[in-house]
């Protein structure tokens, strides 16, 4: 993660996307844009990325014509609304929420009714008050819906597909996080489906957490089914512990999977990205943000780490080695 020294945003530090933000001043780009990317993450993130690629393919220069500055609240869902009202005090011109479902968007949607806000993720933001329709959001935010709760159920069934001998899958999840909970049904009614139990462990704090993650063994749980929210840094402590404790593990993101995790299923947050650059390149010629239809996923990907698999003793089933879109070796 490297730092920069102009736009300060992210805990009085700027986040790079890609190598020290240049120092902006009227000056230099009287036409500079700038764009407040809001994330509970670390820092940037994939769907960040894939923004920043998309916005200089369609045209736009880093730099010259754009600037993206990142606030982050690591895994902090309490701190976004602060994180979001930083972004409009330092006079963004439109704000990027990526990440944390609805959380992220509402806390930019909270924070402005002026700047445009353009969200990546959550499942339904017509449910969750974001926007009037998908074809007429209104307001000034409009985004993607990365259709979360919708890809559960598949990738449970995925879960259970490579692990023959799965019965028993922990969901560890902030029970202090609405939106995190509110997702309990959709995990409780797809592991019923699929003749598994769901041994579910609130917690309220990143120590609870770790403690929890920590005391599981493999006698007691056959599986991880790790929460889509970054609160608590539950993910990460998944990514971190169960690998110890010869646990398989099922990740809504690619990133862990890249590490240590077995296996992912979900929108490719990468591409979500590129999507969400097409519409800040609508609203930047003038449309307005309420008129902008939200749109869906167009690239989905299991992702599956073979090393993960062969330190845990599994051998992957052909099937699913042939509909994986990516084998990490």
């Amino acid at each position: 993660m490297t730092a920069g020294r102009g736009f300060l945003l992210a805990l009085g530090i700027v986040l790079a996307i890609a190598g020290p933000m240049a120092r902006a001043t009227e000056a230099q780009s009287p036409r500079l844009i700038k764009i407040g990317a809001l994330t509970e993450s670390w820092g940037p993130t994939p769907a960040i990325a894939g923004l920043r690629d998309g916005l200089q393919d369609l045209g736009y220069r880093e730099n010259q014509d754009f600037v993206i500055g990142v606030r982050f609240t690591q895994g902090n869902v309490a701190e976004l609304p602060e994180a979001a009202h930083a972004l409009v005090r330092r006079g963004v011109d439109i704000i990027v929420a990526s990440s944390g479902g609805a959380n992220t968007a509402k806390a930019a949607q909270v924070a402005t009714t002026r700047i445009p806000i353009v969200f990546m993720g959550g499942s339904d933001p017509v449910e969750a008050g974001l926007v009037k329709s998908f074809a007429r959001p209104g307001g000034n935010i409009t985004g993607i819906a990365d259709l979360e709760l919708e890809l559960v159920p598949k990738r449970m069934e995925i879960f259970r597909e490579l692990i023959p001998g799965l019965k028993r899958v922990l969901l560890v999840y902030d029970a202090t996080n609405a939106a995190a909970v509110s997702t309990l049904p959709v995990h409780r009614d797809a592991a019923h489906r699929l003749g598994l139990k769901l041994v579910e462990r609130p917690v309220r704090t990143e120590d609870e957490a770790r403690s929890v993650i920590s005391a599981i063994r493999k006698s007691e749980v056959d599986g991880i089914f790790s929460p889509r929210s970054l609160s608590l840094n539950i993910p990460g402590l998944i990514l971190d512990i169960a690998p110890k404790r010869a646990i398989p593990t099922m990740f809504h993101d690619a990133i862990f999977v890249e590490q240590a995790g077995l296996a992912s299923y979900s929108a490719n947050l990468y591409e979500l990205g590129r999507q969400a650059a097409r519409l800040v390149d609508k609203i930047l010629k003038g449309a307005k943000p309420g008129d902008v239809p939200v749109e869906q996923p167009t690239k989905f990907e299991l992702v599956i780490n073979l090393k993960a698999a062969k330190a845990l003793g599994i051998t992957i089933p052909r099937s699913i080695l042939a509909r994986a879109d990516r084998v990490i070796e």
